[in-house]
């Protein structure tokens, strides 16, 4: 079995060419893993689609001819010629693979190092695979293990205080080009969904008045009144185009896979502007117009960079983490296969028997020349003690609940005592909540 990534991120890929790759809906999203589902060699997969990275992720029998076949696919996806999409994206396997995975949930890949939106995107992507059947043990392993790294970056580093978004960056950025401080000014935010709620908070700390725009008018209040400290309003979609020529602040970030702004909409103004597209594909059109400058997803760099010394020094605790756990996980790993196991059983057996033997002969309770035939009986009867169980156990192998099970048989015969962890501990929170629940429902 083999883990296999395939990332296009911010790093190797322009957001132009990150806008064709997205998968902007559930049902490109199934066609996708329905056809990752048809290859040969397939076990499970997830799939991450956000404004700064598409990642495929897979767990495959074998790496064969797996490569070309994923990449036409995108190409046919993307309408982006298969042989840029290969110079351009980033392959990692096996170990590489897991590493990869532990990093960008741990929010080291990402734009904004140390945000912590990620976990929370990574999860959902996680949750869609897993409750349409095409991820379960395998991939449950890696991302519940990847889950804990994260957890402990966060705990052992600062890299996660004070936690910046691409929201949050956004709003730094209109800090500083209003002259630092926002109290007072008003700001569209056009969407309500996680990257647009993120926004509306991060301008309300900063005594920003809100006005929501959003297609679902009742979602936009629902979370106008989550939203404290401030005056929030909501404006029907009917009214975009009036709004956005009202206010010198503007956050779009909606999920739409066309523009939603466009150089036709946008009116003359006396007053200049700042629209943050937050969005991928990007809401708004470049439209070169007086008195508004538009910054999209990738001009928030900058703000980034002028942390990055601070940052850098806890990246390198965090990758150490990283390794930590990539090591512990493929070392518990091997201690999952079932061959290895029933071997240590068997081997007990037997060392049980000759110990038992050598002790009724030394009492005289057994004639010393009978001692071959007794442990030919004694082999044979462990043997046939050990088939059902040796049957159940290969049997159970790919199921979810084999870790568990493995897990609590070298607990009970002292097996691996050095590598053995907890029950439960690298089994999916995600995958035991759906077990305990399908058990409730019998």
């Amino acid at each position: 079995m083999h883990y296999y990534t395939i990332s296009f991120t911010h790093k190797n890929t322009s957001i132009e060419d990150r806008e064709k790759l997205a998968f902007n809906s559930e049902e490109e999203l199934i066609k996708a893993y329905e056809f990752l589902k048809s290859l040969k060699n397939f076990n499970e997969a997830i799939i991450i689609s956000t404004c700064n990275r598409v990642e495929v992720m897979l767990s495959l029998k074998n790496l064969n001819g797996i490569e070309e076949s994923i990449f036409n696919y995108l190409s046919d996806y993307s309408g982006i010629a298969s042989t840029k999409l290969q110079n351009f994206a980033k392959i990692y396997k096996d170990e590489d693979a897991v590493k990869h995975i532990f990093r960008v949930v741990s929010s080291l890949d990402s734009l904004v190092v140390g945000e912590t939106q990620i976990v929370g995107q990574v999860k959902e992507a996680f949750k869609f695979s897993y409750d349409n059947g095409y991820s379960g043990q395998k991939m449950a392993r890696v991302m519940h293990h990847a889950f804990r790294c994260a957890a402990a970056v966060r705990n052992e580093t600062d890299i996660s205080k004070n936690p910046i978004s691409v929201a949050s960056v956004a709003v730094n950025k209109a800090k500083e080009v209003l002259g630092g401080d926002l109290g007072g000014y008003s700001a569209v935010i056009v969407g309500a969904g996680d990257m647009g709620t993120l926004a509306a908070k991060h301008l309300a700390k900063n005594g920003v008045n809100i006005i929501f725009v959003n297609r679902d008018i009742e979602k936009a209040y629902r979370v106008a009144d989550a939203i404290e400290g401030v005056n929030v309003t909501v404006e029907p979609f009917s009214e975009l185009k009036t709004v956005i020529n009202s206010y010198r602040l503007l956050f779009s970030a909606t999920s739409a896979p066309d523009l939603i702004i466009t150089k036709e909409m946008v009116k003359k103004t006396t007053f200049h502007r700042h629209w943050f597209d937050l969005a991928v594909p990007r809401d708004i059109e470049d439209c070169s117009c007086d008195n508004i400058e538009i910054y999209a997803v990738d001009d928030l760099q900058e703000i980034m960079n002028r942390n990055l010394e601070h940052r850098e020094a806890n990246a390198k605790i965090a990758q150490k983490i990283i390794e930590r756990f990539s090591d512990d996980f493929f070392n518990w790993l091997q201690t999952l296969s079932i061959g290895p196991l029933i071997k240590e059983i068997r081997d007990l057996a037997k060392e049980s028997c000759e110990r038992e033997l050598q002790k009724a002969i030394s009492k005289g309770y057994v004639d010393k020349s009978d001692k071959e035939s007794l442990m030919k009986l004694l082999h044979q009867a462990f043997n046939s003690f050990l088939h059902e169980p040796t049957m159940r156990l290969k049997n159970v192998s790919e199921m979810p609940q084999s870790d568990t099970i493995v897990q609590s048989i070298q607990y009970f015969f002292g097996l691996n005592e050095q590598q053995r962890k907890a029950l439960d501990v690298y089994k999916c929170d995600y995958q035991i909540e759906k077990d305990l629940k399908a058990k409730d429902k019998r």
